[in-house]
């Protein structure tokens, strides 16, 4: 099993205390010198985009209840040029670099090959840069770079839209990571039908949009542009892996028609569609990137252990599910403004919560031993004391023993 650390760098209020934008980088380098010291496989780090708080002011906030910033972190490559200098092990990887924002796929691309030309300068340098994309959740991030509907049919289908878009997107970055020359004109075409939306009703309306009856509905390129090739042109991709942020099957099968991508899961996520999803790549997974293996899904999992000294069993137990209940509860109240107790519930179930000997019990119980945990300590915590007592609880206590197995 291979065990990595998310960091969501998130800067909003716990227990009334916001760390400055300073203060919550020092803590983020903290904990990487940490996880690299104990070993943590991949340092995932959250990228976002744009002020939440400014985004309220606006109609149609998609969090208003939230307060501070989703994530401080707003470029991946920096933030990993200064992890690789001052780290000996880790790999670095991004969770999510949205590629539909910031100049989009095209500039995405070149940033990638850039950052790989100079990395591969180190000599013996061996430590990959995982590039996690995805179009990302919230459409302010993305709606300033002009991804917005264009149309009628475009605004009444924007949920089918912004996954072409998305795909038309994943399509350019990865070419041009991958050396081609490439034009508009090159790209698949990109067409709604029915099985794009949920129901025949949702249908209707589209189509009353469109103005006739059909069965498919062209859409334009969101990206035109004249033959280009990317530079640098001499980073090879030997110390590049790929994840796709998409739990569309047709979208996880695409990006593999051009380069080896894993994909992104949650550890919420049904287990019947995680395994379904591991036995579609084993067929549709990039020759390139040689036979699909379980770590190319790295699946996110909050971690809430305590090893207090002096403590009862019990109290440790009692004392991380009190942590993990008011964590979790805090988070639904910033994100939705209310207290629903059955996602409360649901997402205490599904995180790992308790002394080493518990969380051992449930790693064993919930997941296959050649899984990759995304583990991620820091959630609504800004003790970063006790998060990096946390991962060396983790990694000293649950981690060789869960190996061993």
């Amino acid at each position: 099993m291979d065990y990595d650390v998310f960091f969501s760098i998130c800067q909003t209020p716990v227990d009334g205390f916001m760390p400055s934008e300073a203060q919550m980088l020092r803590h983020f380098f903290d904990q990487v010198h940490a996880a690299d010291r104990l070993g943590a496989g991949c340092a995932w780090m959250a990228e976002s985009h744009l002020s939440c708080q400014t985004q309220k002011l606006n109609p149609g906030a998609v969090i208003p209840q939230f307060e501070g910033e989703i994530a401080v972190n707003v470029d991946f490559l920096q933030l990993a040029t200064r992890v690789f200098a001052e780290t000996d092990r880790i790999h670095c990887g991004s969770a999510i670099m949205n590629i539909l924002s910031n100049g989009g796929p095209i500039a995405a691309a070149e940033r990638i090959r850039a950052f790989l030309l100079m990395h591969g300068l180190r000599a013996g340098e061996m430590r990959t840069l995982e590039v996690g994309f995805a179009a990302g959740r919230f459409p302010f991030i993305y709606a300033p770079y002009g991804i917005a509907p264009r149309n009628a049919v475009e605004a009444v289908a924007w949920h089918a839209t912004i996954t072409e878009t998305f795909e038309e997107a994943t399509e350019i970055f990865l070419r041009l990571l991958k050396g081609e020359e490439l034009s508009s004109d090159m790209l698949s075409p990109r067409i709604l039908t029915r099985e794009d939306v949920r129901t025949d009703d949702d249908w209707d309306r589209v189509l009353r949009a469109h103005g006739r009856t059909t069965d498919l509905i062209p859409l334009a390129p969101r990206w035109t542009f004249p033959t280009v090739k990317i530079i640098p042109q001499d980073p090879t991709l030997d110390l590049l892996r790929l994840t796709i942020g998409s739990h569309y099957p047709a979208t996880q099968v695409f990006a593999n028609s051009i380069l080896p991508c894993g994909v992104f899961n949650l550890s919420i996520t049904p287990g019947a569609e995680i395994e379904a999803t591991h036995q579609r790549m084993l067929t549709h997974y990039h020759p390139d990137g040689g036979a699909w293996s379980r770590r190319l899904m790295p699946r996110t999992v909050l971690v809430f252990i305590n090893e207090d000294p002096g403590c009862t069993r019990e109290a440790k137990i009692r004392r991380a599910n009190a942590q993990a209940e008011k964590a979790i509860a805090n988070y639904w109240l910033a994100v939705e403004g209310t207290l629903d107790p059955l996602k409360i519930e649901k997402a205490t179930t599904n995180a790992l919560v308790g002394d080493t000997e518990a969380i051992r019990q449930q790693i064993a119980e919930r997941f296959h031993p050649e899984d990759r945990l995304m583990l991620w300590f820091d959630f609504n915590n800004h003790d970063s004391e006790q998060v990096i007592r946390s991962m060396e609880a983790f990694f000293e206590g649950v981690g060789p023993a869960v190996r061993s197995r």
